[in-house]
């Protein structure tokens, strides 16, 4: 059953930002997963929480992919990119 992630990102580094882009798609490719939707223009119409810089809707083929993508030893440079870009969070829903 097919899986879906939403991703937080509040950009603070740029640079950091723009090396994780680079490599991201490929590293998602690696578990099947793929953008489902990319938002610059997150917007929140009820609750009092801050939108973030990106939103980011992702699709795996399935929660055991999604967790193998977060999880997976050989992409964790990938990831400290982004960790590294500001703050973020990942759901999977």
């Amino acid at each position: 059953m097919t899986a879906y992630a939403y991703v937080n990102l509040t950009i603070t580094n740029l640079d950091s930002f723009a090396a994780y882009r680079e490599r991201a798609g490929d590293a998602l490719k690696k578990h099947g997963g793929a953008p489902l939707e990319v938002s610059k223009e997150s917007e929140v119409i009820e609750g009092t929480t801050t939108a973030p810089t990106v939103a980011v809707i992702l699709t795996f083929p399935d929660r055991a992919a999604a967790k193998a993508w977060i999880d997976d030893p050989e992409l964790a440079e990938i990831h400290a990119l982004r960790e590294g870009s500001g703050t973020s969070t990942i759901t999977l829903l």
